[in-house]
């Protein structure tokens, strides 16, 4: 197409920003935010219908010169990337959406920083630049800083601060590696250093533990998950659906794009560290969830959790791990985006999120409590939910790599049953004897339209996921031929 695609995709949010910003009376922010996504969400449907899924490169390419020496504004989607650009844009509606009543103080602001952040999200997708990548995946920060730091809960600032810190100090190595990898190969283009950046073994372990110092924070992996409970926590209910189904999936597809392809050795070299930092999250991180009395930060341990089942299919180098990582990533920012929304529903009724406070919103909420039901089995990992494919093409790919890695990963399922029953059956089931639970009213109509499309995604990706592996699959099966091409030590499971 002579079309170019992807920078209307990726900076369609810009100019709706532009527009709120430049209006005397910011009233219509709202209105302007909603149709700027909704425009970006079409965009992106032609942008899929361009796309060719039996081409494993890179398509709708665009490339001009911007800085210099070989750094250029390059842009471009492969099977791996052009699904995340979907979920972004699909997403962003329901955020605009959900802060519908809930924000109003500085709405016109509040927008804006969401469709800043729009774009931000999809261009590291779309980079096919390292600067490029580097400068929009530091840029999304910020408006994400204020989103949680202006609007957010009590603690706000400091969530927001340590939501930054964490991040922004993660990914200063990766900066260094960036600058080590121009300095050594000459061209910062990937698809240039994936064919043949061939970095010694020796500078390809540095390089990768930098990549992987930014990646590991972002996801986040354990231990350095600590900053995502509390922002999670004090965000406003878009802010973490919008982190949880998006901006941790950043550190997912870095590893993908980046530490898999250009440092082979250094992935195969280190993937019992990250099976072991996976295993210990996915544990860890579910009995954590357990002792949890706030709904959102119950939910945000498990999504650390259900990162630990990505890397660790990432990571064990085969085709049926890297596909179900895929859509382990796919799924959750489905599912866990729906499972905040759900808290924020009751949020904007009770205005707390202490599980103590519910108990049998069954028999004044039915409709709620049928769409909380299903998301919790996603969550869970139930077969006929797009939950159980991705978990299941996981603990596959591990078990080919490594046996007991895929059963200490398995006892994960049985954790995450305990707690997301557990928050399920405190929060719909039992009597209604609260007194401030009384007259509390049913999903409105505007909160169907948020869960009711999320629903039948979640159930359509289970039943039937492979228009997912139909995009993806040929990309996948290049990564991890490429992956035994560059190291023969990779394992004999690592065959699709």
């Amino acid at each position: 197409m002579s079309l170019p695609i992807l920078s209307l995709v990726t900076f369609a949010p810009l100019l709706g920003a532009a527009a709120i910003l430049a209006m005397p009376k910011p009233a219509n922010a709202r209105w302007i935010a909603l149709g700027t996504t909704i425009v970006t969400l079409l965009l992106s449907l032609l942008m899929l219908f361009s796309f060719n899924s039996f081409d494993p490169g890179f398509q709708l390419v665009e490339k001009l010169e911007w800085m210099g020496g070989g750094i250029s504004y390059h842009m471009g989607v492969d099977g791996i990337s052009i699904l995340f650009v979907i979920l972004t844009a699909a997403l962003m509606p329901f955020a605009i959406l959900a802060s519908w009543e809930s924000i109003e103080d500085r709405v016109a602001e509040y927008m804006v920083a969401f469709l800043v952040l729009e774009t931000m999200m999809i261009g590291v997708f779309c980079a096919l630049d390292l600067v490029l990548f580097y400068v929009l995946f530091e840029a999304g920060l910020i408006p994400m800083f204020l989103i949680i730091g202006v609007w957010g809960g009590k603690r706000r600032v400091y969530a927001s601060f340590k939501f930054f810190l964490y991040t922004f100090i993660g990914s200063v190595l990766m900066l260094l590696a960036i600058m080590s990898m121009y300095w050594y190969s000459g061209t910062t283009d990937i698809p240039a250093l994936i064919e043949g950046g061939n970095f010694p073994a020796g500078m390809q372990t540095w390089l990768w533990l930098a990549f992987f110092a930014s990646f590991a924070v972002k996801m986040p992996m354990w231990p350095v998950h600590t900053w995502l409970p509390d922002a999670h926590v004090e965000a406003p209910t878009a802010g973490s659906v919008i982190l949880a189904a998006v901006l941790l999936k950043m550190g997912g597809y870095g590893f993908l794009r980046f530490s898999l392809p250009m440092f082979p050795d250094a992935s195969v070299l280190f993937q019992p560290l990250v099976f072991v930092m996976s295993v210990v999250a996915i544990i860890y991180t579910s009995l954590v969830a357990l002792a949890q009395e706030d709904m959102k930060k119950l939910i945000a341990y498990s999504s650390v959790a259900h990162m630990g089942f990505v890397t660790m299919g990432i990571f064990a180098l085969n085709h049926q791990g890297i596909e179900g990582a895929i859509f382990q990533m796919l799924s959750h920012g489905v599912v866990s985006g729906a499972l905040f929304l759900c808290v924020g529903v009751v949020y904007d009724r009770m205005h707390t999120r202490e599980i103590s406070a519910y108990g049998g919103l069954a028999s004044r909420m039915p409709i709620y409590a049928a769409c909380f039901m299903v998301f919790t089995m996603a969550n869970v990992g139930l077969p006929g939910t797009s939950g159980f494919v991705g978990e299941f093409l996981t603990m596959l790919g591990a078990y080919r790599a490594n046996t007991w890695v895929a059963i200490f990963a398995a006892t994960g399922v049985v954790l995450s049953a305990a707690y997301a029953l557990y928050l399920y059956r405190r929060i719909v089931f039992g009597s209604l004897v609260k007194p401030a639970l009384q007259t509390i009213e049913d999903l409105t109509p505007r909160e169907k339209v948020l869960l009711v499309p999320l629903l039948l995604a979640t159930l359509y990706l289970g039943v039937y996921p492979k228009p997912v592996f139909d995009v993806t699959t040929p990309a996948v099966m290049k990564l991890v031929d490429g992956l035994r091409l560059h190291s023969a030590n990779v394992n004999e499971g690592a065959a699709p």
